[in-house]
């Protein structure tokens, strides 16, 4: 089976954005620096640090860069041994 659940494709998601985040640590530090005691102002004070991390996040997390991720969950997944056991046993159990 070469398709995720639901809730593998979350987990993907989730793991993709944490990962982007934590490579674009510097950027966003530097937002959060700008943005500290900035209320309304953030919005033009900060916007040149805002595009810089919406450009490093969109780096990781493009469709083409979900697109990898993905094939490397399914790969991994279906290296698994408990995986490849239970697809054995469901093609085991298909009627005949």
């Amino acid at each position: 089976m070469n398709a995720l659940s639901r809730r593998e494709e979350d987990t993907v998601v989730k793991t993709a954005k944490t990962r982007a985040l934590k490579i674009c640590d510097p950027v966003v530090k530097e937002f959060a620096e700008c943005a500290t005691g900035r209320i309304v102002s953030v919005a033009w004070a900060c916007r040149q640090q805002l595009h810089a991390v919406e450009d490093c996040m969109r780096q990781y997390t493009s469709q083409e860069n979900m697109d990898k991720v993905r094939v490397e969950y399914l790969r991994l997944r279906n290296a698994q041994p408990e995986y490849q056991a239970l697809q054995g046993e469901i093609e085991v159990h298909h009627p005949a």
